[in-house]
C-alpha cells in the first residue's frame, strides 16, 4: 500500500509563514515614520555637534576648593578659653581662642617701670649738667680772680725790684713779693685746670644723657613688643569662614606655629579642574563652563574660567618627574584650570571644598584665536 500525504489546509500555510497581507501593510507607515524620525533625530545631533559639541571640553577630574587659612598662635602659652565650636561661621577679625596672658602683662609692665626709670635717668642727668654749668660759670670765675692777683702780684714784683737793686727798699720785701706772685701763678693754673675739669664733666654727662636715651629708645620697642605679645594672647582669624579641624582644647600647651585649628571660606569657593593637554588648546580666560556637582544631582551650576596654571601638575609635583633617564614611556598631562563659580548664596551655602564636579567648557569663542594662530604660523 502506498501511503498519501495531503496538503495542510491553505489558511494553516499563511498563520505559520508570517502576517497576512493586511497587517504588513499597516507596520509599513509606522516603520517608515520611525526611519524618519531616527534620520531627524540623528541629523539635529549631527549638527549640535558640528556647531556646539565638538567644542565642548569635559573632565570629571575637578574639585570644589577654597583657600582656607590655617589658625595658629604666635606666642607660647596655656589655652584659657575656646570661643568656637566645631563648623562655627565666623567673621573677619573674630576672636577664636584665648592664651594666658599673666606673664606677658609682668612684661608689659617691666617695659613700663623701664621707660620711667630710662626718663628719669635723663632728667637727673639733664639736672646733672644746670649744676655743672654754674660750676664751670665758678670756675671760670676764680680764674679770673686768681689771674688778676697773679697779674697784680707781677706788677708789684717789677716795681720793687729796681729799688731792692739800689737799696731803697729791702732784700726781704722783694723776696716776699716774688712768693706772693708765684702763689697767684699756682693759684691761677689750679683755677685753669678747675674750669677744664667743669668743662670735661659736661661732656661726659651729655654722653649718659645721650647713652640713657638709646636704652629709653630700647626700652620702648621692649614695651611695643610686650603689647604685641600680649595682644596675640587673642587669637582672631584673618578671614570670614567657617571652622574647621578644630584640635585645640582649654588647658593645651600651645607653642609658637602649633596648628588649632582651620577657617574655611566657602563664600569663596572656586573650581579646579584639571583638564588633558589635548583639550586646553583652544581654552581661554572668560570661557563659559557648566557644572555638574555631584551632590547635587540633576542641578546644572555654571562658572567663568578663571585662569590657567603656569605649568602642568607635574611640573610643581613633590617629586617632578625625570624623563630624560631610562626608558620613556609618553603620559598624557593634566593643566589645573580655575574656574569662577557663579552662583547665589542660597546654592554656595551647600557647596563645600572637596566636592566632585563634572566640568564642560564651551571653547567656541576661541575661534578666532585659532585663525590667527594659524595664519602666523602660515607666514612663519
Amino acid at each position: 500500500m502506498s501511503a498519501t500525504t495531503e496538503a495542510p489546509p491553505r489558511s494553516t500555510v499563511s498563520q505559520e509563514t508570517g502576517p497576512s497581507g493586511p497587517q504588513r501593510s499597516k507596520r509599513r507607515p509606522f516603520l517608515l515614520i520611525a526611519g524618519i524620525v531616527a534620520l531627524i533625530a540623528g541629523a539635529l545631533w549631527l549638527a549640535h555637534w558640528w556647531t556646539v559639541g565638538r567644542f565642548i571640553e569635559s573632565t570629571d577630574d575637578a574639585y570644589l576648593q577654597a583657600d582656607s587659612v590655617t589658625i595658629a598662635p604666635k606666642v607660647s602659652g596655656y589655652v584659657t578659653d575656646v570661643l568656637v565650636a566645631d563648623n562655627q561661621a565666623v567673621p573677619a577679625g573674630a576672636p577664636l581662642a584665648r592664651l594666658d596672658s599673666r606673664q606677658y602683662q609682668a612684661s608689659l609692665d617691666q617695659a613700663e617701670a623701664t621707660i620711667d626709670a630710662r626718663e628719669a635717668d635723663i632728667q637727673r642727668a639733664q639736672a646733672e649738667i644746670q649744676q655743672q654749668q654754674a660750676n664751670v660759670a665758678q670756675a671760670k670765675a676764680q680764674e679770673q680772680v686768681a689771674r688778676l692777683s697773679a697779674q697784680h702780684a707781677d706788677d708789684d714784683v717789677k716795681r720793687y725790684a729796681p729799688l731792692a737793686a739800689t737799696g731803697a727798699e729791702t732784700h726781704e720785701r722783694l723776696a716776699s713779693l716774688v712768693n706772693t706772685r708765684d702763689q697767684a701763678r699756682a693759684t691761677l693754673a689750679a683755677n685753669a685746670a678747675a674750669v677744664a675739669a667743669a668743662q670735661t664733666q659736661i661732656g661726659a654727662t651729655t654722653a649718659q644723657i645721650a647713652q640713657a636715651r638709646a636704652q629709653l629708645e630700647a626700652a620702648r620697642a621692649s614695651i611695643r613688643q610686650a603689647r604685641l605679645d600680649l595682644n596675640d594672647t587673642t587669637v582672631y582669624s584673618p578671614i570670614a569662614g567657617r571652622v574647621g579641624d578644630r584640635t585645640v582644647r582649654v588647658g593645651q600647651f600651645v607653642q609658637p606655629g602649633t596648628r588649632m585649628m582651620t577657617v574655611v571660606p566657602v563664600q569663596s569657593l572656586y573650581l579646579q579642574a584639571n583638564f588633558k593637554e589635548t583639550q586646553v588648546g583652544r581654552m581661554r580666560v572668560g570661557q563659559p563652563a557648566t557644572l555638574h556637582v555631584d551632590a547635587l544631582p540633576g542641578k546644572e551650576l555654571h562658572g567663568v574660567v578663571d585662569s590657567f596654571a603656569p605649568g602642568t601638575g607635574a611640573q610643581f609635583a613633590l617629586l617632578p618627574p625625570e624623563n630624560a633617564t631610562g626608558n620613556f614611556t609618553k603620559i598624557v598631562q593634566r593643566v589645573p584650570v580655575r574656574i569662577r563659580v557663579e552662583t547665589g548664596p542660597a546654592t554656595r551655602a551647600v557647596l563645600l571644598p572637596g566636592l566632585s564636579v563634572t566640568v564642560d567648557v564651551d571653547t567656541r569663542s576661541a575661534r578666532e584665536g585659532d585663525k590667527r594662530i594659524a595664519a602666523e604660523n602660515a607666514h612663519g
